[in-house]
């Protein structure tokens, strides 16, 4: 009985991996249940013994991927410079499947249904707390502001990257927003109010 539990743990860890690449890759539209039984290497019938619903699925592979990233985070943590210099990059441009849910998927997510955008929400806050405390010499509430702008910048920037199809075009829209960011950091460490 326990090997049954665990099968079916990790058939459903399996199902939601798939999802989670193929959800960012091709937008929640565009994938079906049968590909991402496919990508766990499961039959298409097994689904309903895991989820009752693709929405279900959605918002429990969301869920998961906040917790897993909080866990191992994939980008630096420690600094917010550092990371929006990863997060801007060619690389996660070229890789939606494994990069930011929020540019991946945040406009379908705006019209997602309220469990799934509960999830998401929670973690927006999460991830302003943890930009928010990455920012060095700012009280709190210029410190949330701070962290609020990078990100949206970050996030606004990768999807217009991702709509460009010209590599040029796309290129200079990760580099200016970068640029941008850090006059930003700079414009407000030689700011003569601190």
């Amino acid at each position: 009985m326990a090997r049954s539990q665990q099968q079916k743990a990790e058939s459903r860890q399996a199902i939601m991996r798939s999802a989670a690449n193929l959800f960012r890759e091709k937008g929640l539209e565009g994938v079906t249940i049968a590909e991402v039984m496919d990508g766990a290497g499961l039959t298409h019938g097994g689904f309903p013994r895991h989820f009752a619903s693709k929405e279900e699925l959605v918002t429990a592979t969301l869920a998961e991927l906040f917790v897993a990233e909080t866990r191992a985070p994939s980008l630096p943590t420690y600094d917010l410079r550092a990371f929006a210099r990863a997060y801007l990059h060619p690389e996660h441009r070229a890789a939606p499947g494994a990069g930011c849910v929020f540019a991946a998927l945040g406009p379908e997510m705006a019209r997602a249904p309220g469990p799934t955008r509960e999830v998401l929400t929670a973690a927006i806050e999460r991830q302003i707390e943890t930009f928010a405390s990455m920012t060095v010499g700012e009280g709190a509430v210029e410190g949330r502001a701070a962290a609020i702008g990078t990100w949206a910048t970050m996030i606004g920037a990768m999807i217009l990257a991702r709509i460009a199809t010209s590599e040029a075009l796309a290129g200079e829209i990760l580099a200016s927003a970068r640029i941008f960011l850090d006059a930003e950091e700079e414009s407000i460490r030689s700011s003569p109010c601190r």
